[in-house]
């Protein structure tokens, strides 16, 4: 492996920092390894030889074969990043964290059941992760991986963006409301599926409306 994890006694939060800027530092270096292989009108399978079996002469063959060892290499280390990520958020915002040492603050089970929604979804992309996974427009999300309202201090879903970000290419499991009937979908966050950001959906906070 290629990078360095930071270290298990690290503040939980400190820790998804560093681990989130050594994912963006690796995959601006597959980038660039890959601006190699563009640059040789080579791929990460193109042949190397002629119809002759000599080295081709029209590229790099050093380079793009280097350019090929180094982008596996990074792409092993982006996997095991991404994983590493994921385990610590779901410490960081895992509703149990922080909880009293006697547990008094543990829901009823009747809240375990039904959640309450935090989230409501504004809009789902044609085509996006997000339509692929089942979801719609006004579904009500209740849980989103180890996300549930106790999950946020604010109005913010700042920790809800943090999870994508570092859940690249990993299921989530979601669970909405929907109609009256909890849904559960499970969506797979990713790059490059043809339109913004990694889900392909507007998800705005939800607070329900106070009766008066």
């Amino acid at each position: 492996m290629g990078f360095t994890l930071p270290t298990a006694t690290e503040n939980p939060r400190d820790r998804a920092s560093a681990l989130i800027s050594k994912k963006e530092d690796i995959e601006s270096e597959i980038k660039s390894q890959l601006a190699i292989l563009q640059a040789n009108d080579s791929t990460i399978q193109s042949p190397l030889v002629d119809a002759d079996g000599f080295p081709r002469a029209d590229i790099d063959v050093w380079a793009v074969r280097t350019a090929r060892v180094r982008i596996i290499e990074l792409r092993n280390d982006l996997k095991d990043v991404t994983n590493e990520i994921g385990k610590v958020l779901e410490t960081v915002y895992s509703p149990s964290a922080g909880a009293g040492q006697d547990n008094a603050n543990v829901e009823s089970p009747t809240k375990i059941d039904v959640p309450e929604p935090f989230a409501r979804v504004d809009g789902v992309a044609p085509g996006s992760p997000a339509a692929e996974s089942g979801m719609q427009r006004e579904d009500l999300i209740t849980k989103f991986g180890t996300l549930t309202k106790a999950s946020f201090s604010s109005s913010s879903l700042q920790p809800l963006a943090e999870l994508v970000n570092g859940s690249e290419n990993r299921v989530i499991q979601i669970r909405v409301l929907r109609t009256g009937q909890t849904i559960v979908l499970s969506l797979t966050p990713r790059q490059g599926w043809g339109g913004r950001g990694m889900l392909g959906c507007h998800i705005v906070p939800y607070a329900k409306a106070s009766s008066s």
